[in-house]
Parts: structure tokens; C-alpha cells; sequence
């Protein structure tokens, strides 16, 4: 559903594995496209000669050139994410206007709240749906120390607080402490769409909609700036 250019991402890190995870976890975030991996700076800069990059996720502590002397070298129209498995360097990355600084070992949320970070700052709309995988019609949150089987059918819309979300089902809500980054990670983007950072909405469940807001279940909800477009298009076409 999103409509918006690819961007372009390159891993610079001297571990292997390092490299997998962070590709691993960019695989699943439509309109990111992880381009290569570089071992060290060196290969960096030779890589950066020739193709055009839009985002680096950048280890620090590497041999010969470190992370944060790559980044002072490098144009500063290609946006840096840091990752590094030792905190003292954050306020240097920050200083150098760094778009966020993961720790290591990175999950996968934490990876995606970097990239949403990214398309906030830059003037892109966040990856408002990621596609599933398995297939099924029903997820798992925790909820009050379980673990809550939702099925997606029931659900009617999905919203956001400072420390946790309420799942607003058709004869309930659930609440838990996961964000909601890491639950659109398991909706189904055919039957979801997110339209503001506080929220996903049941395309089932629409009742109306104007060019600022959805009106789902009696209750108006909100369109944001960043989301309209890709929203006002998606609508458009049922």
C-alpha cells in the first residue's frame, strides 16, 4: 500500500553477524532496501563513490576508521542510524545529528522505531503496514501476564498511548504494554492501514471518511499529515 520511493540502505559493520541481523530486519519494512554491506569504512567510502545511498546503518567501533569518523567524512545528505554494542558513544553519534544510535543486539522493534524515526525527520509517511508472513488470521499479545489470542476479524481499531495501546475489539479491549510499531508488525496489510502514529484502523470497519478523518465505530479518528496521501489514495480505490 505504500506508495512512496524506496530507500536506499547500506550496513557498514565489521561483524558478520552483525550484518544478517540488521538485514534480516530491514527485509521486513516495505520501501527499505537494504543495497549492500560493507566490512570497514574503507569499503564504505568505495562503495559511496559509485552509488547513490539514502540511509547507512553504521557501526562505530570498527578497525582503521571508526564509525563516527566515516560519518564526519561522508555528505551530510545521506542520514546515518549508529549501531554500536557500547553506550558512551551516544552523545558524540547525537551530536552529529545522527537520525537514532541502536544498541546492540538490535531487535527488531527497536530497528523499526529507527526507521519510523527516519521517515519522521526526512518527510516521508512511516511503513504504515507490514506485510505478514504466516498466513494466519489471528495474533498473540500480552496482556495481564498472558499472552491474548485476538483474531484480526474482530478487531476495530488499534490506538496508541505514551506507554501502552488499547485494542479495541468488537465486544472488548484489550490493553498491553507492546508498541504499536510492533503490532502492525503482525496485521495483515490488506485488512489494515495505519493513518496516524496512534493509529490502525480496520478497513472492514470504516463507516466514512473525509480528507482529515476516519469515522470507524461512532468514533472520528484522525488522519495525519504524513499518512494523508498514501491513506486518500488507498481509500480511493475500493
Amino acid at each position: 500500500m505504500n506508495q512512496n520511493k524506496d530507500i536506499s540502505c547500506l550496513i557498514i559493520d565489521d561483524e558478520s553477524i552483525a550484518q544478517e541481523i540488521i538485514a534480516s530486519h530491514l527485509s521486513k519494512i516495505p520501501n527499505i532496501k537494504k543495497v549492500a554491506c560493507c566490512n570497514n569504512a574503507i569499503e564504505g567510502f568505495s562503495y559511496l563513490r559509485y552509488h547513490h545511498v539514502d540511509l547507512i546503518f553504521l557501526d562505530i567501533n570498527m578497525p582503521e576508521v571508526s564509525g563516527i569518523s566515516f560519518a564526519k567524512s561522508i555528505s551530510k545528505d545521506i542520514k546515518i542510524i549508529f549501531t554500536t554494542a557500547y553506550r558512551d558513544y551516544a552523545v558524540e553519534g547525537f551530536e552529529l545529528q545522527a537520525v537514532d544510535y541502536l544498541l546492540k543486539p538490535i531487535s527488531f522493534e527497536r530497528l523499526l522505531k529507527a526507521v519510523n524515526n527516519y521517515f519522521d525527520i526526512y518527510g516521508e509517511s512511516e511503513p504504515n503496514s507490514i506485510e505478514t508472513s504466516n498466513g494466519n488470521e489471528f495474533m498473540f499479545v500480552r496482556s495481564d501476564r498472558r499472552m491474548i489470542k485476538i483474531d484480526f476479524e474482530e478487531i476495530i481499531y488499534i490506538e496508541s498511548y505514551s506507554d501502552y495501546i488499547k485494542i479495541h475489539l468488537k465486544n472488548e479491549t484489550i490493553v498491553t504494554r507492546e508498541t504499536i510499531s510492533s503490532v502492525a508488525v503482525k496485521l495483515p496489510n490488506n485488512k489494515f492501514m495505519r493513518i496516524h502514529r496512534s493509529f490502525i484502523i480496520s478497513l472492514a470497519n470504516i463507516s466514512s471518511f473525509t480528507n482529515e478523518e476516519i469515522t470507524i465505530n461512532k468514533k472520528s479518528l484522525p488522519i495525519s499529515r504524513s499518512y494523508k496521501k498514501e491513506v486518500l489514495n488507498t481509500l480511493e480505490k475500493f
